[in-house]
């Protein structure tokens, strides 16, 4: 998990809103020397203050997280691809067939 990406996220947003880190840390019940640490990733936030971050930053929690859900959705894809290259091409073949089929079925956004 790249969770240098949610400090970005979280910076980028609360300069967007303009925010300093004293309010930011004021609306989210923490000190400014924490909300500097989730910044530079130096920690990772609580559930209840990632949830009180998002309200605070007027931001979704998959919006602070976008990058790092990327990011693990991506090693899931070279693992599975890592895996496939094992079997014989026939099998591959059928993996294929049977992605090709759900996604002709998948429901688009």
């Amino acid at each position: 998990m790249n969770i240098g990406s949610l400090g970005k996220n979280i910076r980028k947003y609360r300069l967007q809103n303009n925010i300093s880190q004293e309010k930011l840390a004021e609306l989210v019940d923490v000190s400014p020397n924490y909300i500097g640490m989730l910044e530079r990733s130096d920690k990772i936030p609580a559930l209840k203050t990632f949830i009180k971050l998002s309200e605070a930053l007027g931001v979704t929690p998959d919006m602070l997280l976008l990058d790092v859900i990327k990011e693990k959705i991506e090693i899931r894809n070279t693992s599975i691809l890592n895996r496939m290259d094992e079997l014989p091409e026939r099998e591959q073949e059928r993996i294929y067939a049977v992605i090709d089929t759900l996604l002709e079925h998948a429901e688009k956004d």
